[in-house]
Formats: structure tokens, sequence, C-alpha cells
């Protein structure tokens, strides 16, 4: 789960580390109020929306009073802000993170991610601050410092300050960046975080280190030790059939396809996928409906493929495990009766009772095709949007 940076900061400072003075503002009269009470010459404006790249797009403007901080957010709150992460579609800004201006002498690059190939944790530390960390480890990985950590035993402070020495930090400045490092591997462990970046990290003129732009992803699957997050959840910076399908829970991610996916089981839907590309079309989703689907869950599944504009045409692939192949038909005839499909619907079942659900499929009034394989699957449904 995504959150915005004013609460990634908000939770962060809770935790001992340290980021500039602001609030964030839903309106143009709460940013002269949040302005106003700071006590700054100078104002940063920040559109918070879940993308990278704002700066280039608009999204952070500066103002030297409450006046024009108020001024500049009228031209800012409902203005559509396009970055590379976000698409052509852009995202509305609907809120800002008004903040005083701090006076920058360093800035730094820090981040903690997993890493799968090695189960482990990496700390990584850059002086490239304020520059994509993508772009610095294709063009410049060598100025990416690592720190791999052990889960059980956690960031230790010898590594901190070893990080702290790569940056070239001196004197004082290494003790206040272990004391920054500890405090954001413990944010990250205490919050189940996917991903933590601090981007950039800055040491201000007078020796301070702040987390200057923060970004973190919270572990979906770790959010049942976390109610109170639940609540930082934007359902307007989310898809809103990949909310829906939360709502009913479906695993569903949109994609930019034209042939809708339905299938029980992660791997088997990515490879659903594999073979609709090999096949020559591109998949327009991922929609895993799980190992125990019902009538209910199909009906639902089938509802999101076909609320998306694009689809031209569902692959249904079940394989009978867990759920039988028979209560995966009655569900896609329910479906189809309830909503109305009015685009080809290809199915392939294999496994328990799979023979009795095509049977079920054939003998209904509505039209479906039924696959014998999946090879012979993704060839029909290609060859229905051609």
């Amino acid at each position: 789960m995504k959150i915005h940076e004013y609460q990634a900061k908000h939770l962060l400072s809770n935790l001992g580390v340290p980021v500039e003075a602001g609030k964030v503002a839903f309106t143009p009269e709460q940013v002269y109020t949040i302005a106003k009470d700071l006590i700054s010459d100078k104002y940063v404006l920040k559109a918070q929306v879940h993308a990278g790249g704002r700066g280039k797009a608009g999204g952070v403007r500066f103002a030297s009073s409450p006046e024009e901080a108020e001024t500049i957010s009228r031209e800012m709150f409902g203005m559509k802000l396009v970055t590379p992460q976000t698409g052509k579609e852009g995202k509305v800004v609907r809120r800002i993170l008004v903040t005083e201006a701090v006076n920058i002498a360093k800035e730094f690059y820090a981040g903690i991610i997993l890493d799968r190939s090695s189960s482990q944790l990496i700390f990584m530390v850059s002086t490239e601050g304020g520059v994509e960390i993508e772009k610095v480890a294709e063009t410049h990985p060598e100025k990416i410092l690592r720190e791999r950590i052990d889960r059980v035993i956690g960031l230790q402070p010898f590594q901190a300050r070893r990080l702290a020495f790569g940056l070239g930090l001196e004197g004082t400045e290494i003790r206040t960046a272990v004391n920054f490092f500890l405090a954001l591997f413990k944010a990250y462990t205490t919050y189940d975080c996917t991903l933590l970046e601090v981007n950039p990290m800055i040491m201000t003129r007078e020796g301070q280190l702040l987390a200057l732009d923060l970004k973190i992803n919270l572990d979906d699957n770790a959010l049942f030790r976390h109610a109170d997050l639940l609540k930082l959840r934007d359902f307007d910076e989310e898809d809103p059939l990949e909310v829906e399908a939360s709502k009913n829970m479906l695993n569903y991610i949109k994609l930019d396809g034209s042939v809708g996916c339905m299938v029980n089981g992660a791997g088997l839907a990515m490879a659903t996928m594999d073979i609709i590309k090999l096949a020559g079309a591109n998949p327009a989703n991922f929609l895993d409906v799980g190992g125990g689907a019902s009538a209910e869950t199909v009906e639902s599944g089938l509802k999101i493929i076909l609320s998306d504009k694009n689809v031209k045409a569902v692959l249904i692939n079940i394989f009978g495990g867990i759920v039988r192949c028979d209560r995966v038909a009655r569900g896609v005839i329910e479906a189809a009766r309830n909503i109305g499909v009015d685009i080809p619907v290809v199915i392939r079942l294999a496994g328990t009772n799979a023979e009795e659900a095509a049977d079920m499929l054939q003998n209904s009034e509505l039209t479906f095709s039924v696959a014998k394989d999946l090879k012979d699957a993704a060839k029909k449904v290609v060859a229905a949007v051609a």
C-alpha cells in the first residue's frame, strides 16, 4: 500500500527521523493558515500524489509569503500532474504539503529495500541525492553504497558508520548520520515496509540531517498488524477497478492490453498472460480469483474485467484443484446472465470436474468458446480481438 509523503513524514518523525516543519492542506485557505503559522521567510508547496518526478511537472512550488502561497496553491489544487510515473492520464492534485524552506548544504540518497535473491534487506546510500536512484545505478553504479542487513540482528551501528563514512561525512556529522540511519531502519521494520526511500536526505548549513522527501510502501500482507495504517489509504490515488477488486478480495492489476484474464492462482495467471503475449495480443489485466473461487467471486471478477473499456475479449483459465471446475462454470453462466456479456469469452478448464463444467457451458443458452487446452485458448482469444 502506498501512502503520501506527508503521511510518511508523520510516521517517521514519530520514531525519531527528523523532517522539516509543515502540514498538509486541502484548501487554499488552509495553505495560508499553515504558512502563516510556520516560522519561515520562504515556503515550499508540494503536490501530494502517489508518483515521483513532481518537481519537473510543476508539482513543487516556492512562495515568499503566506499570501503568495495561497495564490500559488489555487493554481495547484485540481491540476492534473503528469509525470513519468503517472502516465499520460496524470494525477489530480487534491492535497498540498506546506513546509518551511531549509538551507541545503548537501544532498544524499538513502533507501531500504528487500533483496529477494538473498532474502536480506539492503540499506543503500549515495552522494547523488535528488536524482532518481535508477539513473544513478545505470550511469554511476559505483556511487551507490550497500549494506546487507540480517533481519535477526538488524542494522548494526558499525554498518551505519560505514555508510556515513562512505558519504564523506566527518566529525559530528558521522554521529548524526548513524542516528538517522538507525531510526530509518527502525521505521522500516516497525511499519512493515517493502520500500523506504529518502531522496533527498539533506544536510543543512546548520549541520542537521533531514528527510526532505520521503517515499514509503507498506506490505499489504502485514496490514493486519497495523489497523491504524489502513486509514492512510487514499482511494483517489488508486485505479477504481483495483479498488473494487480489493473490496471483493480479488487480486487485480489493470494493464493496457485488450484481452481480459480471469485465472485462479498467481502463477497460472502469469503463465496465461505470457501465452497471450506469445500468441500475438496483450493482456488487459492480472486477475487472480484465488483457489477457493465461488460463483459470486467469479461474477465479481467478470464484472470488473468488463468494466474496462479496452477489453475486447475475455480468457477464463481455471485449473480445478481446490476449486471445482463445475462451480466456476456455474459462476460464469450466472454472471453472463446477470450482467450481459457482449464480447467473446474463451474458457479453458482443467482438473476436478472439468468435463462436467464443459458440458454445462456448451449446454447453456449462452455463447462461449470452450478451448481444449491453454494453447488453443490463447489462439482463440487472440483471433477474437484481431
